[in-house]
This record gives structure tokens, C-alpha cells and sequence, in this order.
């Protein structure tokens, strides 16, 4: 049975919660796995792509992102249901786009949690062989990590969230005492301010680092899965919104322009080129040489906290996902239930356990590696998904509000004109992931193109079946709609009868 939007927030057909802005911001944040972008996707993006002026690349990738989120923002308050994408799809552009997003997301989330799992079993056995202990097969601590998330996932969500606040402040801490360090000590050979050259900038390879710097940004839309959970998400999912893109976004460019700027920006490529090839690590070279070995190894640590938090947080996106599908009836009424105690969607946190271990096996079974194997072809489906769903939905912010004219009023910025823009921010990001896709992947051009094909199938899919589910009811509700739409009406009357202050407060 589907929910209604007026439904109790007690009922067991939705979820209930506290959760607060800062709340939300860690676990999306923390699903970013900021420490395991900087160790991992920086040196990516230096190594690969312009070199010195990687940082701006992160800082791009922050404004398309940013340009996506107005629209997001601005359609949040008429989308009344916890779907995210799918959701605001369904809204905006009918049940057919809307389950094809659906079965996307899914097939996205599912394959970066996997590939994380995979990136993380590899680095709990470099840690524990690193301070002397056995050398056991990575999937062995994967499948233990996923333990761990099966039995967090399984209870209550403030209990998820105080486990990746703890974990997400740490490695933040770790990185920011490390940016603070370099820039107080002038680097390798002064403050890189190479990077904001233009020719840096606009070198070749400018499209390879924007393409890493995406990758990172996987899961920051996930604040609206949360809506059922949070305290007042009216206001509460947009500032979450805001705030993790704008944390990520500088965040991630800061600590890159830091790290060349600690090599020195003329040695940048040459290190960063080491660490792809196995000779080093930017990140841990760099920690030892400015904070000392002892850091060096909270990094190492910190980094396996870092990868736990991404897969619990991206459990719980999914749990919840396949929980909101079910009560539309495209996934069995099961996965629905919540559970009387812990008030979380047990049953589906059970099963995308199961699946996840399921596709991990198999990839264990063909003999992969974890981080080009695994890691790399699963990230690599997840960016290609990620980027289809934010363009169709900015596409249904726009038909969203067009349809609505009433509506729009007061939002033509965050109704027209950002959603505009960021489809065409996205059509760049989407070219530059596709034709770099190989880098990304570790992959042959056959094997890479199968793998890019995997979220267009999924999206075709939802589409086909689409016609069979009706999943617009209870997202938005053209009752409440029109009411919006009425008072808006009644508060631009007012402004032109000279009362602008009555329509301030109505806004």
C-alpha cells in the first residue's frame, strides 16, 4: 500500500527520526569518503590529468554540482516522499523516467558500495601487513566490514549517524592539520600559486582531473533519502544540500592544492605519477615528510574508518531506496517493513546485505583485483549512473516547474534558470566521463563500454516497466500544490498592493 504524504510520521509505512542538519551532512559527506578521494583521487587527477592545476578541477566540479543543487533545493518542498531522485523524476517527468531513475540509482549505489567494499578489504590488508601481521585474502576483510555495516544498518539511523560523525571528524581533522602544516611551512619550494595560472588550468588533461573530482562527489544528493528521518526537512534537506557540496567542494580542493603544493608544484606530476604506478603514496609521503611517521600511520588507519563509513552510508541509502519502491509496489511489500524496535527498514537492510555480498562474491570468484578490479569498473558505473540521473533530473525540476507557472513564481532562478544550467554543465561532465572512461575503469575499451552500458540499461528498464506502477502517487500532491500555488498568488497580490513585508513572512 502506498503512503500517503499527510501520513503520521509514526506509521510503519514510513521511517521516523531526529536527524538535524549536521546529521545528514555527515553521512552524505561521510559517503563522499573524503580522506579515500584525497589519497586515492587526487594523485588521479594530477598524475592523469593537469597536474598543478588539478585543484581547479575539484573546484569545477563543485560549481556544476552546485548549479544541480538549486533546482534540487527549490523543487524539495512539493516533493513530499523520502525517493530522492526517483522521486523528484516521478514529479516531473512521469512514472516511466521515474522507475527508469529508480532501477539507475539502485544499480549506481549498489555497484560504488561494492567497489568500496572491495577498495576496503585491500586496505585493511595493506594496514595489517604493514605493522607486521598475516597476509590473508583482501575479501576476507570485506566481507567482515560488511558485518559490521549489516548489524549498524539494522538499527536505528541516529546510531549509523554517531558512528560516521566520529569517523568523518577524524579524518577531516587529520587532513586539515596536514593542509595547515604545509601551508604554514611554504611546501617544497613556496605556495603553489602555479595552479591558478591559466595555462596550468587549462592544460591538457583539465577534463581528467574535473572527471576524479566528480567521482568524489558520489552520494552528496543523498540528503533527500533522509526526508522521512529528519527533524524538520523542509529546511533541514536544503541546508544539508548546500552545506556538504560546499564542505566537499573546498575541502577537496584545498587538500589537493596542498598536496602539490607540499611536493612541490614542478615534482606534482612525477609523484603523483609514483603512486599510480605502486612506487608511492602522495598522501602518506607527504604526511611522513610534514607531520612524521606516527601520523603517517593514523592516516593509514584513518583511511580504513574512512571507507567504513562510505560503505554505512551508502547501505543506508539503499536500504532506504528499495524501502520507498516497495510501498509502491515495485519491489516486494517485504522490503517495506519497519522494524517495531529500532524504527528502521530492516527487512530491506537485510536483503541489500545479501545482494551486495552476492555481486562481491562473484567478483572474488573471477579472481579480481580489488582496486582496478573492483573498485575501479564498480566506480566507474556508478559516476556513468550518477551523472545520467542528476541530468534527467534537473530536466524534471524545469518540466516541473514549467507545467506549474504558479508555482515558479518568486523561483524563477532555482526553477529555470540553474536547472538550464546545470544540464549543461552535466552534458560536459557526462562527455568527459565517457571519453576518459578507460582511466577510470582500468579497463579495455570493450570491457569499459559494457560497463558504461550497465546504468543505461537499468534506466531503459524502469522506462519499460514504468507504464505498470504508478509512482507519482504521494510525491506530490496536487492538493498541496495548489495551495502553494495559491499562496504565492496571494502573497504577490499583496506585494503589488503594498504589503511587502505580509509577503516576506509568507516566504
Amino acid at each position: 500500500m502506498t503512503a500517503s504524504p499527510t501520513s503520521d510520521t509514526a506509521s510503519p509505512t514510513r521511517l521516523e527520526g531526529q536527524l538535524g542538519t549536521r546529521s545528514i551532512v555527515f553521512m552524505v559527506i561521510a559517503a563522499a569518503a573524503p580522506l579515500t578521494v584525497i589519497g586515492g583521487n587526487v594523485p588521479l587527477a594530477v598524475g592523469s590529468g593537469n597536474g598543478a592545476g588539478a585543484p581547479i578541477g575539484f573546484a569545477l566540479a563543485a560549481v556544476i554540482l552546485l548549479l544541480f543543487s538549486v533546482g534540487f533545493v527549490t523543487m524539495t518542498p512539493f516533493v513530499t516522499e523520502a525517493g530522492a531522485f526517483f522521486s523528484y523524476v516521478t514529479a516531473g517527468l512521469g512514472s516511466r523516467l521515474g522507475l527508469g531513475s529508480a532501477f539507475t540509482a539502485l544499480v549506481a549505489y549498489t555497484a560504488i558500495q561494492v567497489g568500496v567494499y572491495g577498495y576496503m578489504g585491500w586496505a585493511v590488508g595493506d594496514l595489517v601487513t604493514y605493522f607486521g601481521g598475516p597476509e590473508v585474502a583482501w575479501w576476507l576483510y570485506s566481507f567482515a566490514a560488511m558485518a559490521i555495516v549489516a548489524v549498524l544498518g539494522y538499527r536505528h539511523i541516529d546510531l549509523s549517524a554517531r558512528v560516521l560523525g566520529v569517523a568523518l571528524a577524524l579524518e577531516i581533522l587529520v587532513v586539515v592539520v596536514l593542509d595547515v602544516v604545509i601551508f604554514a611551512t611554504g611546501g617544497d619550494s613556496g605556495i603553489a600559486t602555479q595552479t591558478f595560472d591559466p595555462a596550468t588550468i587549462f592544460a591538457p588533461g583539465l577534463g581528467v582531473a574535473v572527471l576524479f573530482a566528480l567521482t568524489g562527489f558520489i552520494g552528496f544528493e543523498a540528503t533527500a533519502v533522509f526526508r522521512d528521518e529528519a527533524r524538520n526537512p523542509e529546511k533541514t534537506i536544503p541546508r544539508a544540500t548546500y552545506i556538504a557540496v560546499i564542505i566537499i567542494g573546498v575541502f577537496y580542493a584545498i587538500s589537493c592544492w596542498a598536496l602539490v603544493t607540499g611536493v612541490g608544484a614542478n615534482n606534482a606530476v612525477a609523484v603523483a605519477q609514483q603512486t599510480l604506478a605502486g612506487d608511492g603514496n602522495l598522501l602518506l609521503d607527504t604526511a611522513t615528510r610534514y607531520l612524521g611517521p606516527i601520523m603517517r600511520d593514523v592516516i593509514q588507519v584513518l583511511l580504513v574508518t574512512s571507507l567504513f563509513a562510505c560503505v554505512l552510508s551508502f547501505h543506508n541509502v539503499i536500504a532506504r531506496y528499495q524501502f520507498s519502491l516497495s510501498h509502491k509496489g515495485v519491489l516486494p511489500a517485504a522490503l517495506g517493513r519497519r522494524d517495531a524496535k529500532h524504527h528502521s527498514p530492516s527487512v530491506s537492510s537485510i536483503v541489500q546485505t545479501v545482494t551486495a555480498a552476492i555481486v562481491l562474491a562473484v567478483l572474488a570468484l573471477l579472481g579480481l583485483d580489488p582496486l582496478v578490479g573492483v573498485f575501479g569498473s564498480m566506480a566507474g558505473v556508478a559516476t556513468v549512473g550518477m551523472v545520467i540521473l542528476m541530468l534527467i533530473t534537473s530536466v524534471a525540476v524545469f518540466v516541473f516547474f514549467l507545467r506549474r507557472p504558479a508555482l515558479a513564481a518568486g523561483r524563477l532562478a532555482g526553477a529555470r534558470v540553474f536547472p538550464v544550467l546545470a544540464v549543461l554543465g552535466l552534458i560536459v561532465a557526462m562527455w568527459l566521463v565517457l571519453s576518459n572512461f578507460t582511466l577510470v575503469t582500468g579497463g579495455s575499451e570493450l570491457v569499459s563500454t559494457v560497463l558504461a552500458l550497465i546504468p543505461v540499461v537499468a534506466l531503459v528498464l524502469g522506462v519499460a516497466l514504468g507504464a505498470r506502477f504508478r509512482l507519482d502517487r504521494g510525491i506530490a500532491a496536487e492538493a498541496s500544490l495548489n495551495a502553494s500555488a495559491s499562496a504565492n498568488a496571494s502573497a504577490s497580490a499583496s506585494a503589488s498592493a503594498g504589503a511587502p513585508d505580509a509577503a516576506a513572512s509568507r516566504d
